[in-house]
């Protein structure tokens, strides 16, 4: 009665007061939007860029996004490189954007021929996004060597299952023709001409064919401080199915298109080579050995050359390294 007594004697402040009710909502809603409609277009065009902060003394991770490789789209490439001449093998280089030095190196030295041992070979960069690499110096780099393939994600070490997803997804919509693919890091020896001779032999696969430095029940690091560890909630098996590891591994090219479409139903996780060992267990797909698996190498103590001419590959501890040990193994002369 009191309300009702106030409102007869004040008709324009009760008209007045449900309108500025009515603003002041209205002004608040067009601001949560405007936030909103922000915080959505940051996140469309850059969705991929973020790393969770890091914690002080923590190396662990989250991870922001699937590896399926179509959530990522290529800024850079040589799409076209294929249908010049069918390649019987595609040399795929994951890379920093910013480590002119290694690519010079292997364009000096394995990844220079385009023709080995009669077969046609295409040595190519895959490149993330980084802030420490200049995008018209990599362009000014992709016009005078047109070996650049650069997509838009997050160029770091945790990223690296991504890296090697998006190479798939290259080779089988890009490539599917080439009869084999090597993903090899960067920092490899790699000995060309005895990798080809064994693709060469009669018995070994066209088709589901995985080779390697094969890992055989490999437990998953638990330890956070870990550059390679794994949490269980990412990965909750206690051992990683079998794999390759990720230093340098040979695949059929029909694999690729394979990969790409069983990531969609795979959880990502940060260990790439394992992630391609789980992509073949869910495939139903065994590993192969490679014919001598002992040319599959990793770490070596010196340099000997009659020792080099009979591996396919070497971890190695700089550009400079490949160089000297490159033209060494060139020079004339028996090498044992």
């Amino acid at each position: 009665m009191v309300l009702l007594t106030e409102s007869l004697h004040h008709p324009k402040k009760a008209f007045f007061q449900p309108c500025f009710q009515f603003l002041i909502l209205f002004c608040l809603a067009l601001v949560l939007c405007y936030m909103l409609s922000s915080s959505f277009l940051s996140l469309k065009n850059f969705p991929i860029h973020k790393q969770p902060p890091e914690q002080p003394g923590a190396t662990g991770w989250y991870q922001y996004h699937q590896a399926y490789p179509k959530n990522y789209h290529f800024v850079m490439d040589n799409a076209d490189i294929c249908t010049k001449k069918t390649p019987f093998l595609v040399l795929m280089v994951p890379v920093s954007p910013d480590d002119v030095a290694a690519r010079d190196a292997i364009r000096q030295t394995w990844g220079n021929n385009s023709l080995v041992q009669g077969e046609v070979v295409v040595t190519l960069f895959m490149l993330g996004l980084s802030h420490r690499a200049d995008a018209e110096t990599l362009k000014q780099e992709n016009l005078q060597h047109m070996d650049l393939i650069q997509s838009d994600f997050l160029d770091t070490y945790l990223n690296l299952t991504i890296k090697t997803m998006v190479i798939m997804d290259w080779l089988a919509t890009r490539c599917s023709e080439a009869a084999y693919a090597m993903k090899v890091d960067s920092d490899m020896f790699l000995n060309i001409d005895n990798l080809v001779i064994m693709l060469q032999k009669p018995g070994i696969p066209r088709e589901n064919y995985l080779t390697g430095m094969l890992m055989w029940n490999r437990p998953v690091i638990r330890t956070k401080s870990s550059k390679w560890y794994v949490s269980e909630e990412m990965f909750p098996e206690s051992t990683y199915p079998t794999y390759t590891l990720g230093m340098g591994y040979v695949f059929s090219n029909d694999l690729p298109k394979k990969y790409v479409e069983i990531s969609k139903s795979l959880k990502p996780f940060n260990i790439e080579d394992a992630y391609i060992g789980m992509c073949m267990k869910k495939l139903g797909l065994v590993l192969t050995s490679p014919p001598v698996p002992s040319q599959f190498q990793a770490y070596n103590s010196r340099y000997d050359r009659c020792e080099f001419s009979k591996v396919i590959t070497y971890i190695l501890g700089s550009p400079q390294q490949l160089l000297e040990y490159w033209t060494d193994l060139k020079k004339p002369g028996p090498p044992c």
